[in-house]
This record gives C-alpha cells, structure tokens and sequence, in this order.
C-alpha cells in the first residue's frame, strides 16, 4: 500500500490555488450565540455576571471569537484538492471590525492569500482570508484568516518562501497568567457550533488518527486564550478585542486545564498557553490588539 505521506507526483496547481474564490451566506441567532459560549466554557459560574451576559438572552452580546464558528465552511480551502486525512490547523486569526451581533446574516467572501511549499515529503501550508459583511451593508464586519498545514502535499511546485512571520512572545516574565480548567465533555459541547469532525467526539477516528482519545477543537481552545485575555484585560468587555490570533502547536485533551501567560505592551497583548497536566505548550506565538 502507497504511503501517501511520501513524495509523490503533486496533482495540484499553484495558478489554480491562488485563483480560487467563494462566496457564501451564513446566518446565527440568539441561541446559536448562547451555545458557543456554553461550547467555550462561558458562565461556569451562573453568577457571574460579566460571563452571563454572552448566555442570557438579557443584554445578550456575542463571544469575539464567534466569526470563527460562523464562517468555518464552504471556503476556498475545501476546494484546493488536499488530503484531509493528513491535514493540521496551523494558525487562526480575526479581526473584528465592529463588535459582532448576537444575531445576523453575512455574506462570506473567501480568496486564498497564500500557498508554502516545504518540499517533497515536508508538507505545504496554505492560508485562506474571509471576509465576512451584513446582508444589506457594504462595511466589513469580520475577517477571518485560516492557515491549514497539508502534511501530504508536499512538492507541489508552489513558492518555498514569503510565508508571514508569527508573532514574537516578550522576553520576560508573563505580566499576568490565568489557569482555565476544560471539561471532559467540552468538545462535545463545541461541536455544536458547527464543527462536526469525528475527531473530537468518536473514540474509533481518534486512535486512527494517531490520538489516544478525542481531542478539543483548535478553535475552541483559540476562544479560551481570547476568555483569559478578557479577564485579565478587558473586564470582559467583547467591544474591546479588535483582533485575536493563535498558532496551534499541540493538541488539547477535554478535561485538560489551561494555563495562558500573557505580555501586555499598550494595546498589544501577546500570549501563550500550556497544558498544567501534561507541561506541554498548546499555543505559540499568541497575540490580540486591543480597541482604546
């Protein structure tokens, strides 16, 4: 049987990539925003009052990170022509250009902005953009950056170098660090929002893929680290978050608890996060700008 994470004759064309485009809609409502935060670990503590307000529909404001959810299907990524058996979640990125409604309908324009070759055998990284704008408006209100990392797709003949630089975690003790616990039946919950991939919730697709049970959404771990900057930051004030990136690094186990240090140089905050229970580093290269 054919190993298809060796060399082989790439099948994909680097003009055909970049030329890829797709529109979609998209459309959420007051519930659809309660479950995301509840799939984020929002309102653990019911009286919290700064958490209840993104699961009460009482004042109800939607998580920053929620684009993410909103927009994850039907990009020009699933149009590339990659093994997804093989492929990773390399970066995430958003940029909110206004705070993001509790409810609406967008239109989500996709291009791809990026194609890496790492060689044959290495793997190739490719990066998509969406920009997401109301039905009826002409602003942006959302922009999502995604970046997969195709391990089996190497040598396809794409440029080897321009890929963006990540950003630069201070040298220096975190200014503030924040233990997030995880529950064990959180990608479960998640998952709800839109990403039904088997790998965080059947046992069987986990140990095929290489893990020794399900494991937590990159995206929802990307949340988490937005929650601790929040609370050490903003007062949890979702107007304050403009932009949120992350650089996935290792995988999370529901159940696990996160710890995120993090930098803060004026409206800069850069971030990191580890797993306690396994001393493992999760997140790298982690930066959110904040909104004066």
């Amino acid at each position: 049987m054919t190993d298809p994470m060796q060399p082989k004759p790439s099948t994909l064309d680097y003009s055909r990539i970049m030329s890829l485009t797709k529109s979609a809609s998209h459309q959420w409502d007051a519930r659809d925003s309660m479950l995301y935060a509840f799939g984020i670990g929002m309102a653990e503590n019911p009286l919290d009052e700064a958490e209840l307000r993104f699961v009460f529909e009482k004042e109800l404001q939607a998580f920053p990170t929620m684009p993410v959810a909103i927009a994850l299907a039907d990009g020009p990524l699933d149009y590339i022509g990659i093994d997804y058996r093989y492929v990773l979640h390399g970066e995430q990125a958003v940029t909110l250009h206004r705070p993001f409604p509790p409810n609406g309908k967008v239109r989500a324009l996709g291009r791809m902005i990026g194609a890496w070759d790492k060689g044959p055998g290495k793997g190739a990284v490719f990066s998509q953009e969406k920009v997401l704008t109301l039905e009826g408006e002409d602003t942006p209100l959302a922009t999502t950056i995604t970046t997969s990392f195709g391990r089996a797709e190497g040598g396809f003949g794409g440029p080897t170098e321009g890929q963006p630089m990540p950003h630069v975690v201070p040298d220096r003790p975190p200014d503030r660090t924040i233990d997030i616990p995880t529950t064990r039946r959180q990608a479960l919950l998640y998952r709800l929002s839109g990403d039904r991939n088997p790998l965080h919730a059947d046992p069987e697709t986990a140990r095929a893929a290489g893990f020794e049970r399900p494991i937590l959404h990159g995206l929802c771990t990307f949340a988490i680290c937005c929650r601790a900057v929040m609370q050490a930051f903003c007062a949890m004030d979702p107007a304050r978050i403009r932009h949120h990136q992350v650089r996935f690094s290792a995988p999370v186990l529901p159940g696990d608890t996160l710890q995120v240090s993090m930098w803060q140089d004026d409206d800069i905050i850069s971030f990191e996060a580890h797993v306690v229970e396994r001393n493992v580093t999760v997140i790298r290269n982690g930066m959110t700008i904040l909104q004066n």
